[in-house]
Formats: structure tokens, sequence, C-alpha cells
């Protein structure tokens, strides 16, 4: 694994559990074991760092858009991959919380440049869920109370929603079982 790379998952990490507001060069040094400099010479500015970790997890997103289009489409799949996921990283605290998610709690205090990386994460997100909704919905796997978009918005603020009362509860089975009531409530009568 190269520096960069090095620097980004320590970045990540620290953003998952501090906020952005809440580390420094120092601390990435410290897990990194470089000198800030060494810091400074792949990021300049804590921004530039903070800007690289939301866009790796943005092209995981963009990954897994270009991955709808391949093979058998099976939205339950899709989105227990998704909430599956989350699930694994919160209970062995590999990724304790979604980085946009910490970051989008500081959007006031954040640089521009990294508050637009944030926001454009969320879009990302929102644009996958409603593939995955009206796709779903098309083959009579979900049934949306309102439009795809609306949906997709409401199953985002829910997975959200269970990391938060994860983390204030200090239980991974509160996302668990959070989680698992959203994926109920899409399926059809039938199906649930």
């Amino acid at each position: 694994m190269t520096t960069q790379q090095k620097l980004i998952d320590s970045a990540r990490y620290l953003i998952q559990t501090r906020g952005y507001n809440g580390f420094s060069y120092a601390d990435v040094a410290e897990q990194v074991q470089v000198r800030k400099a060494s810091i400074h010479h792949h990021f300049p500015a804590k921004s530039d760092l903070a800007k690289a970790v939301v866009e790796q997890s943005r092209a995981a997103i963009a990954e897994q858009t270009r991955r709808l289009d391949e093979g058998a489409f099976d939205p339950d799949a899709q989105l227990r991959m998704y909430t599956g996921y989350w699930e694994k990283c919160i209970a062995d605290a590999s990724a304790p919380f979604c980085v946009a998610g910490m970051l989008a709690c500081e959007l006031p205090t954040l640089p521009a440049d990294v508050a637009q990386e944030v926001r454009a994460h969320f879009r990302d997100l929102s644009n996958w869920l409603e593939v995955v909704m009206t796709r779903g919905a098309q083959l009579g796997r979900f049934q949306l109370q309102g439009s795809a978009r609306q949906e997709a918005e409401a199953f985002m603020a829910t997975v959200y929603g269970a990391m938060l009362a994860a983390r204030a509860r200090d239980d991974a089975k509160v996302f668990s079982d959070i989680a698992a009531s959203a994926l109920k409530r899409l399926a059809p009568p039938g199906i649930r």
C-alpha cells in the first residue's frame, strides 16, 4: 500500500471516529508513522486529504452503480449488500460511521471544497438508491409508498439514523434491527 493510501485510510478512520474538526495532521502522522511534512507533500492542506477520502467513497458508489447494469438485477440483494456492509463495519468497528455522514454533521464548519464533495456523495448515493427503488418496483419486489426518489431519500435517512442510534446506544444490533425493518417495509404485503 502506498503512503498516500495509508494517509487516506488514516484520515478516513479519524473522520469516522472524531470528525473533521477532531483530528490533525499530527494524528495522521502518528498513526501512519510519517512526518507531518510527508503528509503535506501528498496533501498540502487538510481539506485536500478530506476531499480524497470522500472521493474514494464516491468512487465506490459509482462502481456499484456501474454494476447495476451487469448481469441479473436483484434489488433486495443490492439493498442488503448496502446495509450489510454497514452492519459489519459497525459491529467490528472497522468503519463505525460513514465518513460522509460524519462530515455532513460538520458542514457549516467545513472548507467549501470538502462540503461540495460531501453533498456530491449524498447526491450519488441518493441517485443509486433511486435506481434500485425504481427497478425493484418495476420487478414487483418493492411496494413504494411515494416516488422512487422519496423512497431513496427515506431509506438513506433511515440507514444514517440507524448509524446514529447504534452509536448512541453503543449497540451494533440496533443498526441491524432498524435496517431489517426498513427492508421489510419495502416488500409487497404478501412477501412481508
